[in-house]
């Protein structure tokens, strides 16, 4: 599916706003291709409110949400190996009211949970105003908002 960033910001913003919990979303494409921006619409359905600054420094956030919801934000793009995220606080991740936003997930290897999404976003040849989006299901995680995403196209 192909989406420019107000239909990204649109469909997190749904997620946000619909998805039951605990669930987690790992966020997956290059630098730049769109997973904060993605992350923090997720956050602002969620119900959460102020800045919601890339965690690429500090890897980890958690921010309140709705009531008795918490979004975690995850960047995991300096984090050498799997074993290094028990320092994050990985092994006490998916608590029944959180919503758990990974970048690079796939710097979490086998540690990543049994049921999860990931989202791919990349920058199309020619068209760096839209986003390629992939969604895979993986195990059984609660239900996305506007999957499949036909209906969130350009």
């Amino acid at each position: 599916m192909r989406l420019d960033e107000e239909g990204i910001v649109r469909w997190g913003v749904r997620i946000g706003e619909t998805v039951r919990t605990p669930v987690f979303l790992g966020l997956q494409g290059e630098l730049g291709a769109g997973k904060s921006v993605l992350a923090r619409a997720i956050g602002e359905g969620a119900g959460v409110s102020g800045h919601m600054p890339s965690p690429s420094f500090n890897l980890v956030f958690r921010y309140p949400a709705r009531p008795d919801i918490e979004v975690v934000h995850m960047d995991l793009y300096r984090v050498a190996r799997p074993g290094d995220l028990a320092e994050l606080g990985w092994s006490e991740l998916g608590q029944p009211n959180e919503i758990v936003l990974v970048e690079w997930p796939e710097r979490a290897g086998d540690l990543l949970p049994r049921d999860h999404w990931l989202i791919r976003l990349s920058v199309p040849p020619a068209r760096p105003d839209l986003r390629d989006v992939s969604v895979s299901r993986v195990g059984a995680p609660p239900e996305l908002a506007g999957f499949p995403m036909s209906v969130w196209g350009t």
